[in-house]
């Protein structure tokens, strides 16, 4: 169990090298390198440009006093597809394009929210509908430093 990591490790590397070299026997060297850029490139722009959306919504729904649970699901969804589309390879590009798709993000939101626990503070607000009735005495400091002083 303990080799699976390296094994997963290796067979990604394989699989990244094998359509690496088909592609790049198909467009040439030079070709292939760009694509492999410019696939990086637009897929980080892509994970920018939702990340900054699913962080408004996540505001929202916390202003509104809203669970945001299922936009923190799409957040780790964004990220993992954020880092596969910064490593280089038209495999892991694939992936963290699959991730981007809104299907494959329902999909891992129904999968993963049964496992996720959101806890949100008490809001102590005017509005918190808690009410604390108590009643307290203020000692001058003067006498509490003379009743230190008789305990001893």
């Amino acid at each position: 169990m303990r080799w699976l990591p390296f094994l997963v490790f290796f067979l990604l590397a394989w699989i990244e090298i094998s359509i690496f070299i088909q592609v790049a026997h198909v467009m040439g060297v030079l070709l292939t390198m760009l694509l492999v850029i410019f696939t990086s490139c637009i897929g980080v722009s892509l994970v920018k440009n939702q990340g900054v959306k699913n962080f408004m919504l996540m505001q929202q729904k916390l202003a509104a006093g809203e669970s945001p649970a299922v936009e923190m699901v799409k957040s780790v969804s964004l990220i993992l597809a954020g880092f596969l589309l910064l490593l280089p390879g038209f495999f892991t590009d694939f992936i963290g394009l699959l991730l981007l798709l809104p299907p494959v993000q329902k999909h891992l939101t129904l999968k993963l929210m049964p496992h996720l626990k959101v806890w949100r503070g008490s809001t102590a607000g005017p509005d918190s509908g808690q009410t604390f009735d108590g009643e307290y005495e203020r000692k001058d400091i003067d006498r509490i430093e003379h009743d230190d002083h008789k305990d001893r």
